[in-house]
């Protein structure tokens, strides 16, 4: 099953061979690390953080539930076995436009703002990551700012 996920992920020994058919792909493994990883940051994985991620995937990717089951999984697997985030935001990094980067950074934030607390591991991490996607501090902070009176808005709205 793993080497199934490798295929339709592009992570195989022959990758070199035909490097631009697998590009998106991989952005979406890479995007999927990313969030996991913020989702494991602070003190758990919560099941409000697994349905968001779900939720952020499957609606950037339009993924039905199928593809999105095998994507978490081989994207756990891979979080798991690497040792830095830096192939990750690389890959975003080839792939996503500005534009498309500070909409991962959002929904990194929606990630870190889903359980109403703001851990500090978390705020690092979300530093550490706004640095290898190569967003300044200020857009960081901005996309911060941008959910959080998003988040304002909709608790708002709900009456709360």
């Amino acid at each position: 099953m793993i080497d199934s996920l490798k295929k339709i992920f592009g992570f195989e020994s022959n990758q070199a061979e035909e490097p631009s058919s697998e590009g998106p792909d991989r952005t979406w493994v890479a995007t999927a690390v990313l969030l996991l990883e913020m989702a494991h940051t602070d003190d758990g994985f919560h099941e409000l953080e697994s349905h968001l991620v779900d939720r952020i995937l499957g609606e950037k990717f339009d993924l039905d539930a199928r593809a999105l089951k095998d994507l978490r999984l081989y994207a756990e697997q891979r979080r798991q076995e690497s040792l830095d985030l830096y192939q990750f935001a690389r890959e975003i990094n080839d792939h996503f436009s500005k534009n498309e980067k500070l909409e991962v950074m959002e929904h990194l934030w929606q990630i870190v703002f889903a359980d109403g607390k703001i851990d500090p591991y978390e705020e690092a991490l979300s530093r550490q990551l706004a640095t290898l996607l190569k967003l300044s501090h200020k857009e960081m902070i901005d996309a911060k700012l941008h959910v959080r009176e998003t988040l304002a808005q909709k608790n708002g709205a709900n009456g709360e």
